[in-house]
């Protein structure tokens, strides 16, 4: 399916439609748009946020939804291609009428749906973690910047392990620029260097790593730094463990090795290697289990939480708190009453910034156990306003417990 570019004549007329009609929403539903894939590279991780939203949704109709109006998710299968992102999100505003939409994971998919919620004036909730540098009126972002996860690792694994990395990532936008920021991180703080860099395609299989683990097996770094997303994790990790090299003296470090991926590999496999999150399946506070209790009783055990998950489902109660309150989805009378509001979520309380749109997040570092859990090894003592831009960021911006 591919639906062609609209012309500012339809614009126009889409919107005086809009204005003219009785819609969907005011008989009774509120319509948001869903675009996580369940299909090609970056399915398993985005069929978790897909999960985590739809529990928030359900939740929300449970208690009585919006004011007594039902949350209906209009939800399409972008398949992994940020061309078919693109495609479907122009459906879910143009064909379909949704005012919010919450989805994309790679930041791919993200920057070719942006310039459609900022012509049309939606709104965008970003459930995953990225690179930073950037900011929308029309986005509202609940994954990690980087000086809530990258700096943090930079600072953690460098002071145990070292200050020589390597890193490898998939090739794609994320994986460049978290590589360029945790250059410089490691740089500034420890006096380190970057010894090794490499890239794999998006779908790389088992034998795409063996010539970059022989490299790493010779280079010998003091930890390696993996921005590889996807079904490529499993592959990258197992190609390490085939090579001999061990996570006691040469652990891999992650943003994006999550529960899921942990999962895919094997626990054999991910034992022993590290990941930065604000959210593991493995915090021990009430408000957590509880969550975890309710997500397993309505949805089974098809689904592993993850960082990507918590923040897909704590997104759609900031949505719906804000809606309550402003009375309608539209993006400039919902926006006022998005920014600074709060939310109980399972990482902790989560605060949307009021000048970045970005969120208030709670950084953790785990290590992998043998149960497939991590381990939380280190945690911050409150939580962390965003910077994306890494302006004001310093290792004081937090305190270890």
């Amino acid at each position: 399916m591919r639906l062609l570019a609209s012309t500012q004549a339809h614009a126009n007329q889409a919107n005086t439609e809009q204005r003219a009609r009785t819609t969907v929403t005011d008989t009774g539903m509120i319509r948001v748009g869903v675009l996580f894939s369940e299909t090609g590279i970056t399915s398993a991780i985005e069929s978790s946020q897909l999960n985590g939203t739809l529990f928030a949704i359900q939740e929300i109709n449970d208690a009585g939804g919006i004011g007594g109006r039902e949350l209906v998710p209009i939800r399409y299968d972008p398949a992994s291609d940020p061309s078919r992102y693109r495609t479907c999100a122009e459906r879910l505003i143009l064909t379909d009428d949704v005012q919010v939409i919450f989805g994309c994971y790679m930041s791919s998919a993200r920057k070719a749906v942006l310039p459609l919620v900022e012509r049309w004036n939606r709104l965008l909730f970003y459930a995953t973690l990225y690179e930073g540098f950037e900011y929308s009126e029309n986005v509202i972002y609940t994954g990690a910047a980087p000086n809530q996860n990258s700096v943090q690792l930079a600072d953690f694994m460098t002071s145990r392990f070292g200050a020589r990395v390597y890193m490898v990532g998939s090739n794609y936008i994320y994986p460049y620029e978290s590589n360029r920021i945790m250059s410089d991180l490691v740089s500034q703080y420890r006096g380190g260097v970057k010894v090794g860099e490499r890239y794999v395609r998006l779908d790389a299989a088992e034998d795409d790593f063996t010539e970059i683990v022989a490299d790493i097996r010779k280079i010998r770094p003091d930890f390696v730094f993996s921005t590889v997303v996807g079904n490529s994790t499993q592959h990258f990790y197992r190609a390490y463990a085939r090579a001999g090299l061990d996570p006691a003296s040469i652990p891999i470090a992650s943003l994006t090795t999550s529960e899921v991926e942990v999962a895919q590999m094997g626990t054999d496999i991910a034992e022993g290697h590290y990941t930065a999150a604000p959210y593991f399946r493995s915090i021990d506070s009430p408000a957590n289990q509880t969550c975890l209790e309710r997500f397993t009783e309505k949805f089974g055990y098809g689904t592993t939480p993850n960082a990507s998950w918590e923040a897909a489902y704590f997104q759609v109660h900031l949505f719906a708190r804000a809606m309550r309150v402003a009375g309608s989805a539209d993006t400039e009378t919902l926006m006022p009453e998005l920014l600074g509001s709060e939310f109980d979520a399972p990482q902790g309380c989560v605060t949307i910034d009021r000048s970045t749109h970005h969120t208030h997040l709670n950084p953790r570092i785990g290590r992998v156990n043998r149960e497939g859990q991590f381990d939380i090894v280190w945690e911050a003592a409150a939580s962390v306003r965003p910077d994306p831009y890494l302006v004001t960021h310093t290792l004081g911006d937090w305190v270890v417990r």
